[in-house]
């Protein structure tokens, strides 16, 4: 089945497993104010998303098992962990616009000024609620796995890969943001984060469908090549995003172009002209890189030097390396797998490296 007749088939049902947990949130609570904030939440969950984590997740459980509608529910814990994630990313990052919409914070900082709050300004309500909003979202993220029509064996399994996944994610943004003050960074360096940030919620995500269809009792050997798989997509993931981050349409993206520049991220596209630039022009943007007031032609020079050093162009290689490696570990699965989520698997592969938002 390809990539997109799977979008067509499980998105609305990933969606409305989302909305009946949220609902049923909604329901048990009678202060108006918890109300509105998992209404909120909700809202911002469906508000769009490629949902790529929990369609691996079901993908990989109909490659090794027969297709079964119950393994939905217990994928979809993935995404909450990623959107949890995201509401803290847009807090870290100070992006108030996530999909072209508002962040889950801002959402609230609006909330504030339409309330008239007087006690608390509307910036540190906004950014406070968006907090709590992560971790709620995180430890919700645990009900999919504790109320399925699974064993509870499996699910235990399950619920240690999501533990993992939290773990990783926390330590690749914790590194992320310590190499912003770091200098001399290689791309081995970017790789090892990218691969906890990006690369960890993925492969978990595929690990769980695996482990509900029994893969690590039958063939352990497959649980790695399906976790170099997972992994490798998501350090193309994020090697695209980085340059779509950059070079992107801001009407495709959602998100600005000048974001990552301004904060001075350790992009795959800045260590790249770092270590490419000649000496005078890595000083140059060093300097400019450093400056937390950039203006706008300070951007522009940004993305000038990036070009002259041909940073999206290695960065695209760098991806097409690991388009390789992922390509490899797919072939293996492909021999256990049925042929409609092999082909899944391949326009997932396909779609990742040729995104455009």
């Amino acid at each position: 089945m390809q990539f997109a007749d799977y979008i067509k088939e499980y998105v609305p049902k990933i969606n409305n497993a989302l909305k009946t947990i949220y609902d049923r949130k909604i329901n048990q609570v009678e202060n108006s104010f918890l109300k509105d904030y998992y209404t909120e939440l909700r809202d911002y969950f469906l508000a769009g998303g490629k949902r790529i984590r929990p369609l691996l997740g079901i993908a990989t459980y109909n490659a090794f098992s027969r297709n079964d509608d119950k393994i939905i529910v217990p994928c979809v814990g993935v995404e909450f962990l990623h959107n949890a994630s995201l509401v803290h990313d847009d807090i870290i990052d100070k992006d108030d616009f996530r999909r072209g919409k508002p962040a889950f914070h801002y959402r609230f900082r609006q909330y504030h000024s339409n309330y008239n709050l007087k006690k608390m300004i509307a910036e540190d309500f906004g950014t406070n609620i968006g907090i709590i909003g992560g971790d709620t979202a995180f430890f919700l993220g645990l009900e999919p796995f504790l109320y399925n029509d699974f064993k509870k064996e499996l699910n235990l399994k399950a619920i240690e890969y999501y533990k993992k996944a939290f773990i990783e994610i926390s330590d690749g943004v914790l590194i992320e943001i310590d190499m912003v003050n770091q200098k001399d960074l290689t791309m081995e360096d970017y790789i090892k984060m990218v691969s906890l940030k990006t690369g960890a919620l993925i492969e978990k995500s595929m690990l769980i469908g695996a482990t509900y269809a029994g893969v690590d009792e039958i063939n352990p050997k497959l649980m790695q090549h399906i976790s170099t798989f997972g992994k490798n997509i998501g350090i193309i993931f994020q090697i695209i995003d980085d340059i779509l981050g950059t070079f992107g349409d801001e009407k495709k993206t959602g998100k600005p172009t000048d974001g990552d520049i301004r904060e001075g991220k350790k992009t795959c596209l800045l260590i790249t002209a770092l270590e490419t630039l000649c000496e005078e022009d890595q000083r140059e943007l060093t300097s400019l890189i450093e400056n937390p007031n950039m203006s706008e032609f300070d951007v522009n020079r940004v993305k000038d030097l990036f070009q002259e050093a041909n940073a999206a162009k290695i960065c695209q290689k760098l991806a097409d390396m690991y388009y390789t490696q992922a390509a490899v570990a797919l072939e293996e699965i492909r021999r256990y797998s049925y042929v409609e989520e092999w082909e899944f698997f391949s326009d997932v592969l396909d779609f990742v490296i040729e995104r455009t938002f």
